[in-house]
């Protein structure tokens, strides 16, 4: 009697065990199905496994890395690149941070180490170059372009006539290169050079050090400006020698000649 009892207990109590026992396995699986995709979900996103992505692809939508690092550095030149003439004036919102030099002139501080750089070796082979205008503001070069206009005037020529031949050799403002502090006149020191000295050293070795003879005589009716063999701007010394090897001028470069 007590031995049947038993089995029947027994019998009844082993589907409750098993009962509880799946739905104890059930839960962990739950639990542990959870944990998995909430671990996922804090992965990078190009760890997860069901993106479809390659490697080099990104968040946004598809492009390789290759592509973002050359549209980035695309950004980067681009400021070494920003074309100012008659034609294209300078952005109104742009923004530069100078550097002063010793002789009380200023330049964009990123092209600072590239100057200094080649003004050392042109010293080291004995050439003498000296920065004589750098950055301007909007008033300095106004006040250049209506000393200019006074001097034609002083020699006969009618308002218009003298604001005319004024703008060949200086820029209207916001027109001109030395406000982006890009643009520099260099001149010979007066003591240890001359200024022809200077000028064919600039001209032969200047690209090495991302500066560009901006006004040649031949490109004058492109520049818009005529031959100012010291005039030299910074455009990035891979761009500086592309310009030198082809013979070009800026705007050539850039595809943005007027017809």
């Amino acid at each position: 009697m007590g031995y049947g009892r038993g089995r029947q207990l027994r019998g009844r109590l082993f589907p409750r065990l098993l009962g509880r026992m799946i739905l104890l396995m059930l839960m962990f699986c739950c639990g542990f199905v959870l944990y998995y995709i909430a671990s996922d979900q804090a992965l990078p996103f190009e760890g997860r496994a069901e993106v479809p992505y390659s490697k080099d692809r990104g968040e946004d939508g598809g492009r390789s890395n290759s592509d973002r690092e050359k549209e980035s550095e695309e950004e980067k030149g681009a400021w070494q690149l920003i074309l100012v003439n008659k034609w294209n004036p300078m952005p109104e919102d742009y923004q530069v941070e100078l550097t002063k030099l010793s002789n009380g002139q200023s330049v964009d501080s990123r092209i600072y180490p590239s100057l200094q750089k080649m003004f050392d070796d042109a010293r080291s082979q004995g050439v003498y170059p000296t920065v004589a205008s750098g950055y301007r503001t909007a008033r300095k070069q106004k006040a250049l372009l209506d000393e200019k206009i006074a001097e034609h005037e002083a020699e006969g020529c009618t308002e218009a006539e003298a604001r005319r031949k004024a703008k060949k050799w200086v820029a209207v403002p916001g027109t001109s290169e030395h406000q982006l502090g890009l643009g520099v006149d260099i001149n010979a020191d007066g003591v240890h050079s001359k200024g022809e000295e200077v000028y064919d050293w600039l001209d032969r070795n200047g690209y090495r050090y991302g500066f560009i003879r901006r006004y040649p005589q031949e490109k004058t009716e492109i520049t818009g400006i005529i031959n100012e063999p010291w005039h030299y701007r910074y455009v990035g010394v891979e761009v500086a020698k592309e310009i030198y090897r082809q013979g070009v001028c800026l705007e050539e470069y850039l595809g943005e000649v007027r017809q």
